[in-house]
Formats: structure tokens, sequence, C-alpha cells
């Protein structure tokens, strides 16, 4: 016999659970910015719809398969915060799709994005002319980012995590040599130190770890 009690109660657990997981992990997965935010979405729906409705799934086992996911989604933000490569492989990295006005075909292939998904995300961007942006770049999420020629005060990050975007660097005419630099002069010895840097107005705006 079907028991609206039990599925109410399961229902609750499973609410209260995704709201204690998004309050851990941030609010990032409520509009995913990466396929680990779409992945805890989908897995914890398919969790929690696929229970309700089994009456041979307990409680128990309920809540039981509800914490080793939830663990297992907390490691594995713990691992991509402190590991670039596992950042880079779960979340993969932005990519340089037109630089200079050219479009980098084997950019585009490796981020399996077709030219006619190029053409649009350009026309979406308001681009008319590719040979009037400086930079396009495919973000994570699928959006693109376009830097058009003799734009100013263009913001992007420099580290992330510790991490020299080498890419960003080019885009704002520097190089590594200078950005050790502009990290030494404000007491910062080691990029490893730093949470995000971004250059813009002509200065180098960084956050440390502490």
């Amino acid at each position: 016999m079907f028991a609206y009690s039990d599925v109410l109660i399961k229902l609750v657990i499973g609410f209260l659970f995704i709201t204690v997981l998004i309050n851990l992990t941030g609010k990032s997965n409520l509009a995913p910015t990466s396929a680990m935010d779409q992945i805890q979405n989908y897995v914890l729906g398919g969790i929690v719809g696929g229970v309700l409705y089994n009456p041979s799934i307990t409680l128990i086992q309920f809540v039981l398969v509800l914490l080793i996911w939830s663990l297992l989604i907390l490691i594995m933000r713990y691992l991509t915060i402190h590991s670039q490569h596992i950042q880079k492989f779960l979340n993969g990295e932005p990519v340089t799709v037109i630089r200079n006005g050219e479009i980098l075909v084997d950019n585009c292939l490796k981020a399996n994005i077709s030219a006619k998904d190029v053409a649009l995300k350009l026309r979406m961007a308001g681009v008319i002319d590719t040979a009037l942006v400086k930079r396009a770049i495919l973000e994570q999420n699928g959006q693109l980012t376009v830097v058009n020629q003799g734009d100013t005060n263009v913001k992007f990050p420099v580290i992330t995590d510790g991490t020299v975007d080498p890419d960003v660097l080019d885009l704002m005419d520097k190089d590594q040599d200078w950005l050790v630099e502009a990290l030494r002069r404000q007491g910062i010895e080691s990029i490893k130190d730093v949470y995000l840097a971004e250059f813009r107005n002509n200065q180098l705006i960084v956050a440390k770890y502490r």
C-alpha cells in the first residue's frame, strides 16, 4: 500500500539535505557554472526523486545514500579548490577561440564547438566582425567572453587559486617577470599565496590566502 506519510518524511529529509549541502558547498550550484555543479544537482535530484516513490527503500537507506553522496561532493569540492589538476579535470578551463581577429580552429575543435556555435555565440555577444575582436574566450559554463580591439580597463583574473593564467598575461601585454615583480612590491613572495589577482585601472589588485 502506498504510504503518503513515508513519502512526506523522505521529501522533508531530501529537502533538508539539499539545503544543507548547498550552504556547505556554496551558492554557485543554484545557477551551475561548472560541470561539477550540474552533476551534483542532477544526482541529488535523481536520488530524491527515485527514492520518494519506491517503498522498498527504507528511510535509513535513503539517509545513508544522501550522506555518502554529500561526503563525496564535499571531498571533491575540497580537492578542486586545492588541486589545479583536479579542477581542470572536473570543471575544464576557459578556451581562447579568437585571438587578434583570428579564429583558432584547433582550440574550437578541442572544445567540441562547431563553427555554427561559434557564429551564434559571437552574434549573441554583439560581434559583427571578428577582425574587431582582440580576444574571445569560451568559459567553463559555455558563455563567450569577448574583448574588442581598443577596449580599455578590461578586467580579467590574472591569478586564480594560486595559478597564473598566461593567456590573460598575454592579453594584458605583460609577462611572468612583470607579475612576479608586481607581487613582490606588495610583499608577496610566492604566487601560491594569492587567492585572486586582477589587473584593473593599471593596478594589480590582490586577495591573499590568510
